[in-house]
Order: structure tokens, then sequence, then C-alpha cells
């Protein structure tokens, strides 16, 4: 029982980051810091702060936490799936203020656009996701999808899916993007003939597909440019 008989002054500042934050504000706190806000508490043993360490040290690092999985994460002892679901919470917060954009709706004028809408949520993957875009008459974005996660294929990405999904939500043009997790966003042949095939649907349907990116890490590739389209 003596164990409870602590009171919140005999703690650690360190192992006090809320009051720390509150005090200096967040951007003074460090990755374990604010990921110990997030779990909230720790174990008996060790402290939310020392928990948040041995999870940046299983993830290794700040961008690894990205791709962790809710099971990856509860392996950790002090770590359940409540905790789990509330880092994931704050993470998909995080991608998708760093791809949000003040006032309208985002509006695609060159292929830098879209790369800079989807870089952050893409880069640092480590399976490839096809996700596709879809512009109004405006080249608005009104809104996007991930259609595949695994090996690029016809198999996975059919355009079956891809227009269909452009005709929910009456899409009047689409822009594909997947990832590479090597970080090199040079196009496969099997990318180009995927690329060609879309574009090809496209023309049948009436739904225009303005490019297709690959996203590296902080570098893209636009097939359109590239002359594939």
């Amino acid at each position: 029982m003596e164990a409870q008989s602590y009171v919140l002054k005999d703690v650690p500042s360190e192992d006090r980051p809320r009051e720390r934050m509150m005090m200096v504000g967040a951007e003074a706190l460090s990755h374990a810091e604010l990921l110990a806000i997030l779990l909230r508490t720790g174990t008996q043993r060790e402290s939310a702060v020392l928990l948040a360490t041995k999870l940046l040290i299983q993830s290794r690092g700040l961008r690894g936490l990205v791709d962790m999985s809710i099971e990856e994460m509860t392996s950790i002892r002090g770590i359940g799936p409540a905790k789990a679901v509330q880092l994931l919470a704050g993470i998909e917060l995080g991608r998708r203020l760093a791809r949000s954009q003040q006032g309208d709706l985002p509006t695609i004028r060159k292929p830098a656009d879209a790369a800079d809408l989807m870089m952050e949520q893409l880069r640092y993957l480590k399976k490839e996701h096809f996700i596709c875009l879809f512009l109004n008459t405006k080249n608005q974005v009104i809104s996007q999808e991930t259609l595949s996660v695994g090996t690029l294929n016809a198999s996975l990405v059919h355009p079956r899916e891809v227009f269909r999904a452009a005709m929910k939500c009456s899409s009047a043009s689409i822009i594909c993007i997947h990832n590479h997790p090597s970080g090199d966003p040079t196009p496969s042949p099997e990318d180009i003939a995927l690329t060609r095939r879309l574009y090809e649907a496209g023309e049948l349907v009436g739904i225009d597909v303005l490019d297709h990116l690959v996203i590296g890490d902080n570098r893209f590739i636009s097939l359109k440019e590239q002359g594939y389209m």
C-alpha cells in the first residue's frame, strides 16, 4: 500500500509533463513527454514518460510511430488497447493537420499541389498505399479514398473500383497517387502499365485521370510529366 502513498509534489518534474506543458508550453517538451501526455498514465513501476521512451525505442523514433499497429503497441507492457487507440488518434490528427489547408477545398493546379497535399501522409508508410483524389470541375479536392494497401499491381487496383468511387462522389476528374516505401519514387513498369490502363478507362467513362503521382521520401514523380499519359 505504501506504493500508493506518494503525492504529486513528490514526483520529479520530468515525470509531470502536463504540468511542464502548462508552465513552458508544448514546444519545450520532448517527444517522450508529449507521448506521455497522450498515454496519461504509466504502470506501478514505470512513469508515463518512461513508458513513452520505451515506445520510441520500439518504434525506432518518432517516424516509426506512424506505421505501428495496435498489436505492435500493445506488445509493450503497460500499453493496452485504450492507450494504443489514443496514440493512433493523436498520430492521425497530426497527419490530417499536416495536409490540411486554410479556407476552401484544396485546389490542384499542378502535380506539386497534389504531392504537397499527400506527402506527409504517405512518405513514411512501410506498405504501398494506392489513393485517389477526387476533384470537381474547378479542380478542387472533394474527397479521397485509399483503394488498396500492399504491393501495387493490376489485381489490387482495378479501374472498376477507381471509377465506382469517383462516380459515388460525382467527381469530374481524379488524380491517382501511391507511395514507394523505399523512398525512391522512380515508377516501375507495373506503375506505368497501371497508369495507362486507368487513363484509357477514364476516357471511356468520361472521367479524366489527370495524373498518377509516385511519392517517395520528400520526393515525387508525376507520370504525366514523364510522358506516360
